[in-house]
């Protein structure tokens, strides 16, 4: 039987339990694709992560990233979640930044006080997204006409479209019919008004995902650099602010958008709460 590092991280929180969990496996180079998804599946959580030996001689490790129905090239709070376990383990990366390999390429990540943030890869589909589309997803979600002022594709590998609503009001208010999405996965967001100039602005957001096992997700950092890179682009946001998602799960995600330079940076707190071992004897045949 061969044992590994298990962790779970809550990522995107200022306080246990009330972000998003990771469950995050070391030393995964000798599991096949099967003995992944077996896994993932047996979390139960919205994404779990195995860590290997990079092949890009740029890297410092390589990450696969699985939902419990099928893998991505990119996500957000499992790359915070998994750098936290790598560095926990042991890692140590060969630069000043940590950079991590994953289906979407490098992905950088920096060490900022008590928090980690990457920076936001290139967007693989932006801009307007059909207007077909919308308007049946607008009604998916039950928002009136008036109240939805944009939607753009911000799809970083995750396919998320994002739709800018009037209100944090609008956002909140939301009871989504995810049937009726498309496969689509969805954010909206909208902007709080800033009572004084020293006041840091914030936005409030949510994820829907079609079909998967948690149809609004508590806190998605993919969403977030994609939607910054969107605001950023069209001058709608300064270039520090916090996004605030999950209340509405229970959850009170924190999640720190900082531009520095051409990079935009997506970070948050990621908390080491479960610390174990996986102990399991696999029968899947490999193929």
């Amino acid at each position: 039987m061969r044992c590994r590092v298990f962790k779970q991280v809550d990522v995107f929180a200022d306080q246990p339990f009330k972000g998003n969990p990771v469950a995050v496996i070391m030393d995964a180079d000798d599991l096949s694709v099967e003995q992944m998804a077996a896994i993932a599946r047996w979390t139960n959580l919205s994404e779990t992560t195995f860590v290997l030996q990079p092949t890009d001689p740029g890297a410092d490790y390589r990450v696969r990233i699985f939902t419990t129905l099928h893998e991505l090239p990119f996500a957000g709070h499992p790359t915070l979640g998994t750098c936290r376990a790598w560095l926990e383990a042991g890692g140590v990366p060969c630069g000043e930044e940590i950079v991590q390999q994953c289906g979407v390429g490098r992905v950088r990540i920096r060490r900022d006080a008590n928090r980690l943030a990457f920076a936001a890869p290139p967007l693989l589909m932006s801009g307007a997204a059909p207007a077909p589309q919308v308007e049946a997803i607008r009604a998916a979600l039950g928002i009136n006409a008036h109240e939805l002022l944009d939607a753009q594709w911000v799809d970083n590998g995750a396919g998320w479209m994002a739709l800018r609503l009037a209100s944090p009001e609008v956002v909140l208010r939301i009871r989504p019919d995810v049937s009726k999405l498309g496969g689509t996965p969805v954010g909206v967001f909208a902007a709080y008004s800033v009572s004084t100039e020293h006041e840091l602005p914030e936005f409030e957001a949510r994820a829907f995902i079609a079909g998967d096992a948690m149809p609004e997700d508590p806190v998605t950092g993919s969403l977030m650099a994609g939607i910054a890179q969107w605001l950023q682009h069209d001058r709608l946001a300064p270039d520090h602010y916090v996004v605030n998602q999950g209340r509405l799960l229970g959850r009170t995600g924190r999640i720190h958008v900082d531009r520095r330079g051409e990079d935009i940076w997506i970070g948050g707190n990621a908390l080491t709460l479960v610390d174990g071992i996986l102990a399991a004897p696999f029968v899947l045949s490999r193929t």
